[in-house]
């Protein structure tokens, strides 16, 4: 029952947020300076006459007014039509199914290791409180904090594929493969997930390192080393535990910062995911299938939040969510 009305009341917030975003969505398209048009028609329009191009507004509807484009879409929406990609010229529906698949695989395997090597670093930090180590951990942590996430998948490359020669610098396979075999989508897949899982990966460092020096404050786990525990044991099975309990909030608000990293480390790797589409379709100011994606991202931000507030009251049932137990 009570992650029925969490879900409920999830939803009563998700539906308004989503039709503000996407009505502000059409809002701004409708102030842009960018004519999609003329986008569309590239060096065409130079030799296109007026008439044709405000026909093709007009079968567009660029030429409507804006609350009547919102509910055109919206009914469409409903409908399951997301419209036609103008600069793929394919359905919406078609080049997110194609796409969404690599987006999952990359965003799911950077996760994992993000919180592997997050709570494992966090914890060292925190345990070897003040010394080099530490210092060393938290220093890196902080300069990888400031630096765009562009910034450290051009620098990956520049190591990793120019210098050294170890890994490829992007795509899916190799130019001379014709097909995608698992090896070779391996060797791809890992300055991908390696470049997303670093440059998220400072705030849950820096968040356990201090939550958990927190939590070796405590009485109970003073108590727990007077009982004769020994360390390892201590921190593992009771700080660390304490510790992680408030981090599975902070997991589910840091979702919109995870799709901007899963964006730009698509276009740099040319990964063909549906993030790195996002950028593709604003630059051809290809607005159905930029909507479709600003959608997506939105309905992403929204499931873990949800995920979220699940996990927590499924890892301490003694929280109180809506006043229920």
């Amino acid at each position: 029952m009570t992650w029925v009305r969490i879900v409920a009341w999830r939803l009563a917030f998700a539906v308004p947020l989503l039709l503000a975003v996407t009505f502000g969505m059409f809002a701004l398209a409708k102030a842009s300076p960018f004519d999609p048009v003329r986008q569309y028609l590239g060096e065409r329009a130079m030799v296109t006459s007026p008439e044709i191009m405000a026909e093709i507004r007009a079968n567009w509807g660029l030429d409507r007014p804006l609350l009547e484009q919102y509910t055109a879409w919206l009914g469409n929406l409903l409908a399951g039509d997301l419209g036609e990609s103008r600069s793929l010229r394919l359905p919406v529906a078609q080049v997110i199914g194609e796409r969404l698949g690599w987006t999952l695989l990359v965003v799911g395997c950077a996760l994992v290791v993000m919180l592997a090597a997050g709570l494992a670093v966090g914890t060292l930090a925190a345990w070897r409180r003040d010394s080099w180590l530490d210092r060393l951990i938290t220093g890196t942590a902080f300069t990888n904090e400031a630096a765009p996430v562009f910034w450290i998948g051009l620098l990956a490359v520049w190591v990793f594929s120019v210098t050294l020669g170890w890994l490829p610098a992007g795509g899916l396979t190799d130019a001379a493969s014709a097909t995608v075999t698992l090896p070779d989508l391996l060797r791809h897949l890992v300055l991908p997930v390696a470049v997303l899982a670093f440059s998220q990966s400072s705030w849950l460092l820096l968040f356990v390192r201090e939550s958990v020096i927190g939590v070796l404050r405590e009485d109970y786990i003073t108590g727990a080393r007077a009982r004769g525990l020994r360390g390892r044991t201590v921190l593992v099975r009771h700080a660390l535990r304490s510790a992680l309990l408030p981090f599975i909030t902070i997991m589910g608000a840091r979702v919109p910062e995870l799709v901007t990293g899963a964006i730009l480390v698509e276009a740099v790797f040319s990964w063909p995911g549906v993030a790195g589409t996002t950028i593709k379709a604003a630059l051809a100011v290809d607005f159905p299938l930029l909507a479709a994606l600003t959608l997506l991202a939105t309905l992403a931000v929204v499931a873990g939040n949800l995920l979220a507030d699940l996990a927590y009251t499924v890892a301490d049932p003694r929280v109180r969510v809506l006043g229920v137990s």
